[in-house]
């Protein structure tokens, strides 16, 4: 795991890969509690039954749960422990390739991409793909944008 503890160490790290993560089983309870918490209840994600008669030969999880899972998913590759506040700004671009299958374990690869001085410190440009074990296409490529203030 990299600990980026100044403005300068993530600048220095722009364009390079940080690392890859830990693997994460996701589980229908997961599923179940992120279509509860936004309700997106369709069937694909979270009727088992009916799934297993689906495209996907069982359910689902939501891309949005996939993209909701990179900052957890990312404490097991670096921490930004810089001074002052850390602030999702948006996101560049985002796809999903490949469903995750419940069940499936899926795992980050971060890069940093560009670095942007701001009067205020840091655009930090954060690209994840989530690999899911055994398949030859990610579950997700996405690119979030960080601002990284000064104290």
């Amino acid at each position: 795991m990299r600990k980026f503890t100044t403005l300068e160490e993530v600048s220095a790290a722009a364009g390079t890969e940080i690392g890859t993560g830990e693997w994460l089983q996701v589980d229908q309870e997961r599923v179940n509690a992120f279509a509860d918490a936004t309700g997106d209840h369709q069937w694909i994600h979270v009727d088992e039954e009916r799934a297993k008669d689906g495209p996907f030969g069982g359910t689902i999880a939501h891309g949005y749960l996939t993209l909701s899972l990179i900052p957890y998913l990312g404490l097991s590759v670096y921490s930004l422990e810089t001074p002052g506040a850390k602030l999702n700004y948006g996101l560049n671009k985002v796809r999903f390739p490949t469903p995750v299958l419940v069940g499936s374990r899926i795992r980050p690869v971060i890069s940093f991409g560009d670095v942007t001085e701001l009067p205020t410190g840091l655009q930090l440009v954060v690209k994840t793909t989530i690999e899911i074990e055994g398949s030859a296409k990610p579950a997700c490529v996405a690119e979030s944008v960080v601002l990284l203030l000064e104290d």
